[in-house]
């Protein structure tokens, strides 16, 4: 039964040290049973049959992870709770680098587009890795330890506090919220960064909206500022609610004609036709701003539309 041993040892050398002698002596007893009871049919059987036996058993390793299930890297009872956590903290970086990255932009004459767009993706994906790795490892060591059997939920929660049952897009999601927050953060710097920026940094910036456009936006903040306690909003919440709802197509509505009313404004730009010369003309530029800018105004059109069809399916 030379075959019989080879199987069995295949099976203990991917089981822990502990439990190989045990769970050896419990499979060579199974499979004893097996040959025995393929003998009382059909008498003396080949090396071939047993083969087969064993072939039909599963690979050593499959057979040992019957026995000992291999343990997840993060405990399921975590789970929830690290994804949620990956996504919040990931979302704040994010955020955060953004308006590092931005500030720095919009004052320097060496950043143009393309090279804004590297340091924004490339340095995020630097920052999102250490926090990806960081945050893993930490549920990693706690999932070391005796697992909660309920983390990250509440003792105290009662049944009769659950929302009512509702559509699935009902749920928000964390990427949703930190993408608008993302974009409001955004524009706020790109509004405000005259009033902090020395005026060196200014003269060597190379493209600037107009003091018309950049008014246009001024007086706008403060619907900037309520769409960022919206998404705060929103994340302590993380269900639609109809006030939630109606709340959000006033904002979106509102954004949508800020755009397009600055879309309307000539000119848009304060361009430095010096630098740019034989590059672009204002007139292709102005161009590009408002088309971009009425783009710009669908998006938030759309979601007023579709959460005002979705407010009328709530009431």
């Amino acid at each position: 039964m030379d075959l019989v041993k080879r199987y069995i040892a295949a099976v203990q050398r991917e089981l822990p040290e502990a439990k190989r002698e045990e769970i050896g002596r419990e499979l060579n007893a199974n499979i004893m049973d097996q040959l025995d009871a393929l003998t009382e049919q059909q008498g003396e059987i080949s090396a071939a049959e047993v083969a087969a036996l064993l072939k039909q058993m599963g690979h050593p390793r499959t057979v040992a992870q019957q026995f000992v299930p291999p343990q997840p890297f993060i405990h399921a009872s975590y789970m929830a709770l690290y994804k949620n956590t990956l996504f919040m903290v990931l979302g704040i970086l994010f955020v955060l680098h953004l308006v590092e990255v931005t500030t720095y932009w919009l004052g320097s004459a060496d950043m143009g587009l393309i090279r804004y767009g590297f340091a924004l993706f490339g340095g995020f994906i630097d920052e999102a890795c250490f926090g990806f790795t960081s945050i893993t490892l930490a549920y990693w060591l706690m999932s070391r330890q005796q697992p909660l059997a309920n983390a990250g939920c509440s003792s105290h929660w009662q049944p009769e506090k659950l929302p009512v049952a509702g559509p699935g897009w009902q749920h928000i999601k964390l990427e949703d919220i930190f993408t608008d927050l993302a974009s409001y953060i955004f524009l706020l710097v790109v509004i405000w960064y005259p009033f902090y920026m020395s005026a060196e940094q200014l003269a060597q910036g190379s493209l600037f909206l107009s003091s018309n456009a950049r008014l246009i936006l001024q007086y706008s903040t403060p619907v900037i500022v309520l769409g960022i306690v919206h998404s705060l909003w929103q994340l302590q919440q993380r269900l639609w609610s109809r006030n939630m709802l109606a709340s959000h197509v006033l904002l979106n509505a509102t954004i949508a004609a800020i755009a397009l009313y600055l879309a309307s404004t000539s000119p848009l730009l304060q361009l430095n036709t010096e630098r740019w010369h034989g590059v672009f003309n204002l007139q292709q530029l102005e161009r590009s701003a408002m088309i971009t800018l009425v783009i710009i105004a669908l998006f938030p059109a759309w979601e007023a539309l579709r959460d005002s069809l979705r407010l009328r399916k709530l009431q």
